[in-house]
């Protein structure tokens, strides 16, 4: 990994964590609107940010979650295998924004996987929960497609790292 590429995984897991303790409140109930992942379409600008995406999930999910360790495996794993999947089904598109559309489905239908963790720790209703939390990421993904968007415009998102 080169020192630039090092050097903006740790900003951007930086920035990721400093915004989920500011909305800690809201980043781990079974309704979560966790604004840190707006940070995940970042992911369709270049895929060299995967790592400071990965690293401010598994950080918040180390300082801020009340699950500890159920939280790292499901919510670290839910990041990189939602990531993973985005990374797959983008390939051939080149419109940033239909990119970050697909992210943000690919990111709403996982929310299963959080729900079942939420459903294993705390016995609440799968399809019930994974409602709430589809909808609730839905949401975040989406306003951050025009926050993306815009940012990008201002700074050459795939050129940074």
């Amino acid at each position: 990994m080169k020192t630039k590429t090092l050097a903006v995984s740790g900003i951007i897991g930086a920035l990721y964590v400093a915004v989920m303790i500011v909305l800690a409140p809201f980043g781990f109930t079974n309704i979560q609107f966790r604004l840190a992942e707006i940070f995940n379409h970042l992911v369709v600008f270049n895929k060299k940010y995967f790592a400071g995406i990965i690293i401010g999930v598994f950080v918040s999910n180390l300082l801020l979650s009340e699950v500890g360790p159920m939280d790292l495996l499901f919510g670290v794993g839910h990041s990189i295998i939602s990531l993973s999947i985005t990374l797959f089904l983008i390939k051939r598109i080149t419109s940033p924004v239909k990119r970050m559309m697909v992210n943000t489905a690919v990111f709403t239908t996982t929310m299963c996987i959080i729900s079942w963790q939420l459903h294993l720790v705390f016995g609440l209703p799968f399809w019930i929960t994974w409602g709430y939390l589809a909808i609730s990421e839905f949401i975040v993904m989406a306003i951050g497609i025009p926050l993306m968007h815009t940012l990008n415009k201002r700074l050459p998102l795939s050129k940074l790292i």
